[in-house]
């Protein structure tokens, strides 16, 4: 079975800067994106955060690099006026937030968002789990 999970732009960042304690568990996901276990979802909005968190580590060039590379190793999903207003209308307390989360409901089948920050999502109809918390739930079932 491949999981469809949208990843929040902080686990994209633990991987790509290398943030420790993070970056293991971030790039399993990644693994098991390649490996075909699993299909990363990103949203657009998340590029520009990555991009601007990334350079401070990395500098322009070699950031760059890694959002060519995301977007090839992830899905892209638009964020459009529909998006935005469903996360107007929405309860949670983080606009950006809200955003991510009306996104990830466009993505037919979507299984779980994953994050290190949880209680963002805690009014998300979607499960909400930590990459380890990800990686622990596919172990017990493999």
């Amino acid at each position: 079975m491949e999981y469809k999970l949208f990843i929040d732009s902080d686990v994209v960042i633990d991987f790509f800067t290398d943030r420790e304690p993070h970056a293991n568990p971030a790039s399993e996901l990644f693994e098991l994106n390649e490996q075909g276990t699993i299909k990363l979802y990103l949203s657009a909005l998340s590029i520009n955060n990555i991009y601007y968190i990334v350079r401070k580590f990395l500098g322009h060039k070699k950031t760059l690099e890694v959002i060519e590379t995301l977007t090839e190793m992830t899905e892209i999903i638009g964020t459009t006026k529909a998006e935005l207003v469903e996360a107007l209308k929405s309860n949670f307390s983080d606009f950006e937030d809200s955003v991510q989360h009306a996104s990830a409901l466009k993505i037919k089948g979507i299984d779980a968002i994953v994050t290190r920050n949880t209680k963002d999502y805690r009014n998300s109809s979607i499960a909400v789990m930590t990459p380890l918390n990800f990686l622990k739930l596919i172990e017990k079932e493999g």
